[in-house]
């Protein structure tokens, strides 16, 4: 955790600094004492900071709150009264914690979460231009759309032509200016002095030297930070009254404020993660803990309410936090600041702080993030859309709902259209439907679902894929079971039904193997054949390979073997043929041996396969890289190696378009050389033997040469 201070040290000073005056803004609009905001803070920033796994997240007051602590105060009358329902709420959070009840954190759609991060930015845009300008008749901490003084945020932008300070304006002015190209300056490369804590420094600097040659541009006292004097530990430490626990209302209010505090928490967490350039994850449930516990702190001292905060957070890691200590250290410099530093903070004019907060704001909302979520579908844009406005209009809380409210219809809606894989498959003379459930399957599936399996058509074959699927509810596997129990029997349709994970009730079940008979065997033409290998090869190469079943295939195939195929291809460990072509046990004949060079005793098995047993396609496959073929263009010699390369030479020898580099190094020379050994031993077959020539004659069946790539997966052939 010390490993970073260069970078934590300063960007512990820059949040420090914007959340001071948010502190006391959030104090003020909750109706609570000043310092109890600045109590929070403290322990928004050491507790919760040393207790959470996040290292970007900064926690305190939150303007989010700020209006269910007013009506919290207001309906319990007491302050006292009111920090015991602080406790129960961190209590509550802290039992949640412990609960694993942080898992509400995973169902947050992105897109909702990218809604909330650029309209927080678009909000900052706004609320700080009037700060940027010298009006500040709104506390910093102000938020929300409708503003307590009856103006919105776009009304109170008209009145900054009226009431405006230029002393602010330019120092605001000059402050983007320096934030902006300070990365394109050799300052970038002192870590510890950020742009933005130079800023600060330059605001108070350059205003005094307005107040002393500039008289009329100095910014006025109320346009600069404003803390509280301190008069000791007594004065800003207030009780809980811990004798109104049996009021009902307390308990109430503690578990509102549990409820909203932990919805605030968790969506910033998902959102400081969204911006964090290390992507580095914290335990929602660790989260809530460290929540819990800061709140009861908070509660007992004196404190307002905590959350995450995605304003300081985002502050934070633009001013270049590396590790949580940034903010265990900004809660330090908050409980400094009201004991020793009063004095020099409230030098400090808000329009720096602004221009702080207008870089964040923009860095929060590019133009990029638009365009990004809209070339993803309308489905991802408008929810995000739609938060991004609903929350520029309301608050936090009900624009994230209302963004996931959008974003849940375009999930139902999406799940309605097509929330599983549905295609048909051609095995042998077979036609399968296939159906692929996804990784997720819910009862928000059951109608699309069961339309499509009521539908399928008697005398059909079905697959149910659940391989996928980590989870299936209950509704969906009563309705498999209702298709498999009623529906296939009096449809007669075959089932199989693969993939499901061990603790459902219903199991694998599987009715039919796809295993070659006699008859199937017999109906087959040789071009059936050769498209059943070439649409074999497409399902290898897309990754959609077919399930074998093999444990029931090697009893469907006890009792004797009809293949449609013979397939001479190489040793290499890469070229196995049942997997490029995506077949099953009893299918081919599989003749393997380096360089698939021909000899005496494969023309035998062939003729086996072909007088015997019925086969209606002869295969010779080479393969691209073959090191049989480089060896043979090198001229190895290697005890019994050498006979078996030397049955290579012909092809090597026919190869006259080459003339230089005729050997192994020359990847076109070994390409050319590997396609015509396959031509070569298709003539041997057909001219040394005479029983495969003659069916050939009689167009019983085909010999076809063809070309595996091993980079591809794709089997050409040579028609």
């Amino acid at each position: 955790m010390f490993s970073k201070l260069k970078s934590d040290i300063p960007a512990s000073i820059v949040v420090f600094l914007v959340a001071l005056p948010l502190c006391l803004g959030v104090a003020l609009a909750s109706g609570a004492p000043l310092l109890s905001g600045i109590i929070s803070g403290i322990i928004g920033g050491i507790v919760v900071g040393f207790l959470s796994q996040s290292h970007t997240s900064v926690s305190g007051p939150a303007a989010g709150l700020s209006a269910v602590v007013l009506a919290g105060i207001t309906q319990l009358v007491n302050f006292d009264v009111f920090l015991l329902a602080v406790v129960i709420a961190g209590t509550i959070q802290l039992i949640a914690g412990l609960s694993k009840g942080g898992f509400i954190a995973n169902y947050i759609p992105s897109n909702v979460i990218k809604g909330l991060l650029a309209a927080i930015g678009i909000i900052l845009i706004l609320k700080q231009i009037p700060h940027a300008v010298g009006f500040d008749r709104d506390t910093e901490d102000d938020f929300t759309f409708l503003q307590k003084d009856g103006e919105n945020t776009f009304t109170e932008l008209f009145s900054i032509f009226k009431y405006f300070s230029w002393g602010a304006l330019i120092i605001s002015s000059v402050s983007i200016l320096i934030m902006i190209y300070w990365d394109k300056s050799p300052l970038k490369k002192v870590k510890f002095f950020p742009a933005s804590l130079f800023v600060v420094l330059f605001g108070i600097f350059l205003n005094f030297l307005f107040g002393k040659y500039f008289p009329t541009l100095a910014v006025a006292e109320k346009h600069l930070v404003n803390i509280p004097k301190f008069d000791g530990i007594s004065s800003i430490i207030t009780l809980p009254s811990f004798s109104s626990i049996g009021n009902y209302h307390v308990w109430v209010v503690g578990l509102t404020l549990a409820i909203v505090a932990s919805l605030e928490t968790l969506l910033n967490l998902e959102a400081v993660e969204n911006i964090d350039p290390h992507k580095r994850q914290a335990s929602p449930n660790r989260e809530l803990i460290a929540q819990g516990v800061g709140n009861i702190f908070s509660g007992l001292v004196g404190g307002i309410p905590i959350t995450s905060v995605i304003v300081r957070s985002s502050v934070n890691i633009n001013s270049g936090a590396e590790t949580k200590l940034s903010t265990i250290l900004h809660g330090l410099f908050l409980l400094i600041s009201i004991i020793l530093l009063s004095s020099i903070l409230n030098l400090i004019p808000l329009a720096s702080l602004a221009a702080i907060l207008l870089i964040t704001g923009y860095k929060l909302t590019k133009i990029s993030l638009f365009k990004d979520l809209y070339k993803k579908g309308l489905n991802q844009f408008i929810p995000f859309v739609s938060t991004i406005v609903a929350i520029v209009f309301t608050d936090l809380l009900i624009g994230v709902l209302i963004g996931l409210a959008i974003s849940i219809f375009y999930i139902l809606k999406s799940n309605f259209k097509n929330p599983f894989i549905i295609q048909k498959e051609t095995l042998h003379l077979d036609e399968i439907v296939r159906l692929e459930l996804p990784n997720q399957v819910s009862f928000l599936n059951k109608a699309s679902i069961k339309d499509t399996l009521w539908s399928i058509p008697k005398d059909s074959k079905v697959v149910i894929d659940a391989t996928n699927s980590d989870f299936i509810d209950n509704d969906i596997l009563e309705l498999i079971t209702d298709f498999k129990e009623i529906i296939s029997k009096e449809k007669n349709i075959k089932l199989n039904i693969i993939g499901l994970k061990e603790n459902y009730k219903l199991i694998n079940y599987v009715q039919f193997v796809n295993v070659l008979d006699k008859a199937t065997q017999e109906k087959l033409a040789p071009n059936d054949i050769l498209e059943i290998l070439k649409q074999g090869n497409n399902r290898f190469v897309t990754g959609n390979s077919t399930e074998k079943y093999l444990k029931h295939q090697v009893n469907a195939t006890s009792f004797g073997q009809n293949p449609f195929a013979i397939v001479l291809s190489c040793i290499d460990s890469r070229t196995t043929t049942e997997h490029i072509f995506d077949l099953g046990l009893g299918d081919i004949f599989s003749v393997r041996i380096a360089g698939n060079i021909l000899n005496e005793d494969i023309l035998g098995s062939m003729e086996f396969g072909v007088h015997v047993v019925g086969v209606k396609l002869v295969v010779v496959l080479g393969h691209t890289k073959c090191g049989a073929i480089i060896g043979a263009c090198n001229h190895v010699k290697l005890d019994n190696l050498t006979t078996l390369l030397n049955k290579v030479e012909p092809a090597i020898e026919s190869e006259q378009t080459i003339t230089t580099n005729r050997d192994g190094s020359n990847t076109e020379f070994v390409k050319k050389v590997t396609a015509l050994n396959v031509h070569l031993t298709i003539e041997r077959i057909r001219k040394e033997s005479k029983i495969i020539a003659e069916q050939e004659k009689l167009g019983n069946i085909k010999i076809i040469g063809g070309m595996y790539d091993v980079e591809t997966g794709i089997v050409s052939f040579y028609e």
